[in-house]
Formats: structure tokens, C-alpha cells, sequence
């Protein structure tokens, strides 16, 4: 049965009402297709484009799902997903692509709520207690965590209320509770306490054990994720020697299953704090002493590196969808290491930032490979090989 035919059947009831599915009126094989055209039409002048990789089972492949909590006129409590582009909540019990668990999870605490008298953010008014709910899984590990984003630090009955959904899910091993009490679109606030548990979990991917904490990045499908970096490791083609340099590294998932895979020594750059101390913490967890990790903006980083005798002879690049700047390609170009792994999750960006580079040095593009992250989205991830003439 085709996507269109499970929508019409009633499967998705809120499909034109969410937005989150852009691609989820044609099958799975029309979605693929879709993306593959849209990356050849984008990237083919530089290179053949590979075909796409997607998913086996294209279903409840997030392991991250949040919601917000919205109480309407009639005094009903709605969770669910914003409307694309508006702050108007649509009511979900269930999703295609979210975490079967999660979403159980969230909906359990929503019916919590009135026994606890615990009543739901207004943005207009800036009062009411629950804002969002966050859940992370690890697919690997089977962790779970729940994070109650809140608009004040008063959590009334937080001890019972915390039995209570433990009750109903003793498989979940954290609990914490998130304040954000500003005007803002942003989920997360900047204070947080752990109700239950360590305050974190732990997943395993590419063999590698990686500590998500309520804001860490972590990547959503971890089946491709998989896909992804090993595509990048294929790419990489590390023999043992190699100094790897991993910018916009996150909390380090490249660079570490680089220096797992063989890299002589990993470098990881990365501006956002967090991020950093939680890569420093998964690199020990990996028992791994050849990779070190930079608090900095990765561009200026390399700008400096680039004079320097030691140059790294791989980088790994994984931007925001926004790509990169031409200051971070210039100080690219000058560093000129022998080998350039692109991980890209926008081709149109992409696309602007493989012009410039092969506009402005000697670099030819190799390889394209198209990864399916996020199906039934208009989302694309590729892998790209660049190397020097």
C-alpha cells in the first residue's frame, strides 16, 4: 500500500494539518526517487551522484520527540507538534516516525497532568507550569529519558509525580526537570535538575558508546545514522597514519569512530561548550587517547592551524543546514588538506559551498552519496569526497 492510500485510509489524520511529512503522499520508493532527482539536479555537475540509500523500515525511526502542551478554550490539554510555521499546537497521540515508546510516554504524562493539578504554559500570559516534554531513547542501549520543560522552577509534588510516571514506565532511567521561562522559540532553557537518574543516557553507535544529555546533538535515525558515517569512514579511507581533523564535531560521533576506525591522531573543534565537554567524556568512554577536542569557531581554528608544519591530512566537515561561510572555506583552501569529507544535510547549500571551492582551488569533487535520514520528509543528507588534483 502506497503513503497516499495509508493517508487516505486514516493512518495519519493530521498529515495536512502537521507539515512534518512533506513527502508522505507518495510510497516510499516515489520518496526516494523524489530525492535522488532533487540531489542529481543540484550536485550532478560535479560529479556522478550515487544512488540513495534509504531505510529498510521507514517507520518510528526518531528516537528524539518532543511536544508542546496547550490548553484550549474548552479547558482540554493538548500535546503535540507545532503547525509549520505558526505556534498553533496540533493534537498527536502517535507518529509515523516518532518513537512508539516516546510517544506513549507523552501522552501518559498529559493525562497525569489534571490529578496533579498541574496546569500547561500560556505564551501570551507567560504563566502555567508545563511547556514541552522532551523525550530521547537510545535505540541501542534501550535508555530513556524524559525532560519536563517548564515555565517556573516550582514543581509542586514532583516526587510523586515522578513515581507516578515511573509506574507506568520503569523503563525510563532519568528524569529531569527543564526551566524556560523566557519568550522564546527555543525548547530548552539554560537551568536544569535532574529529578531521577543520572541525568543522562547512553547509546552505541558504530560500535561506539556516546553520552546524550537533554542538549546534546545527537543525530534522530540512528539505523542511518550508521549509514551515514560509514559511508564518511569509506570515504575517509584512513590507513592508520592520518591526522583527522573533525570541525562542527558536536559531542565528537565522527571523530571518535574515526580514531576507532584508525586515524593516527583526531582533532575535534567544536564552538558550543556543552558539546565539548560531553565529546571530552565520550572519548574517555571509548578508552580512546589518539583524539583531543577544541572549544573554538572551527574556521578561524583552521585559518590558524594552516601555518603551522602539522597539517591535517583528512577533515571532516558537518555543518548546519545554513552550510558553511566563506571564511570557514577559505581557511579550507589555505590548510589544503589532501583529503575533504563533506556530511551534508541541505544539497542546496551543499551545492553553493562545492561551487566555491571548486571555484576557488584546485579540489575535484569524487564522490556523491545521498543518505535518506528522515523519510517521509523533504530532508536529504550526502556524503561528498573531495580531494585535491
Amino acid at each position: 500500500m502506497s503513503s497516499k492510500e495509508n493517508i487516505s485510509n486514516g493512518s495519519c489524520p493530521v498529515y495536512k494539518k502537521c507539515g512534518g511529512c512533506q513527502l508522505q503522499n507518495l510510497s516510499y520508493p516515489e520518496q526516494l526517487k523524489f530525492k535522488q532527482n532533487k540531489v542529481e539536479r543540484l550536485l550532478k555537475k560535479f560529479c556522478k551522484v550515487e544512488p540513495i540509500i534509504g531505510m529498510e523500515n521507514p517507520y518510528h525511526y526518531r528516537n528524539k520527540v518532543q511536544a508542546a502542551f496547550y490548553t484550549d478554550r474548552r479547558g482540554k490539554i493538548i500535546s503535540g507538534v507545532y503547525q509549520s510555521g505558526t505556534h498553533h499546537v496540533v493534537g498527536i497521540d502517535s507518529c509515523q516516525t516518532e518513537d512508539v515508546i516516546a510517544d506513549k510516554i507523552i501522552v501518559a504524562v498529559r493525562k497525569l497532568l489534571p490529578s496533579f493539578k498541574m496546569t500547561t504554559y500560556n505564551e501570551d500570559t507567560g504563566k502555567g507550569f508545563l511547556r514541552h516534554i522532551l523525550v530521547k531513547r537510545g535505540f541501542a542501549t534501550n535508555q530513556i529519558m524524559l525532560v519536563l520543560v517548564t515555565g517556573t522552577p516550582v514543581f509542586p509534588s514532583k516526587n510523586n509525580f515522578v513515581k507516578a510516571i515511573l509506574k507506568q514506565f520503569p523503563e525510563i532511567t532519568t528524569i529531569v526537570q527543564n526551566v524556560n521561562n523566557c519568550n522564546t522559540n527555543l525548547v530548552l532553557g539554560e537551568n536544569q535538575k535532574v529529578l531521577y537518574g543520572r541525568g543522562y543516557i547512553e547509546d552505541i553507535l558504530c560500535g561506539c558508546r556516546f553520552r546524550i544529555s537533554p542538549k546534546s546533538f545527537y543525530q534522530i535515525n540512528p539505523v542511518q545514522t550508521e549509514v551515514l558515517y560509514n559511508t564518511a569512514m569509506e570515504y575517509a579511507d584512513l590507513k592508520g597514519n592520518e591526522t583527522v581533523l573533525d570541525t562542527y564535531c558536536g559531542i565528537g560521533t565522527i571523530g571518535i569512530v574515526a580514531a576507532k576506525r584508525g586515524a593516527g591522531k583526531v582533532i575535534g573543534v567544536e564552538l558550543n561548550g556543552d558539546a565539548v565537554r560531553d565529546a571530552i567524556v565520550n572519548a574517555r568512554a571509548n578508552n580512546l587517547k589518539n583524539i583531543r577536542f577544541y572549544k573554538g569557531d572551527a574556521g578561524e581554528f583552521m585559518y590558524e592551524v594552516s601555518d603551522e608544519d602539522e597539517k591535517p591530512d583528512v577533515v571532516f566537515m558537518d555543518p548546519p543546514r545554513a552550510g558553511s561561510d566563506t571564511k570557514f572555506l577559505d581557511s579550507l583552501i589555505k590548510m589544503s588538506p589532501k583529503t575533504v569529507v563533506y556530511v551534508s544535510c541541505n544539497p542546496e547549500t551543499l551545492a553553493r559551498d562545492l561551487d566555491y571551492v571548486t571555484k576557488n582551488s584546485d579540489y575535484k569533487i569524487r564522490k556523491i552519496k545521498p543518505v535518506d535520514m528522515f523519510p517521509h520528509t523533504a530532508h536529504i543528507e550526502c556524503v561528498v569526497l573531495m580531494s585535491r588534483a
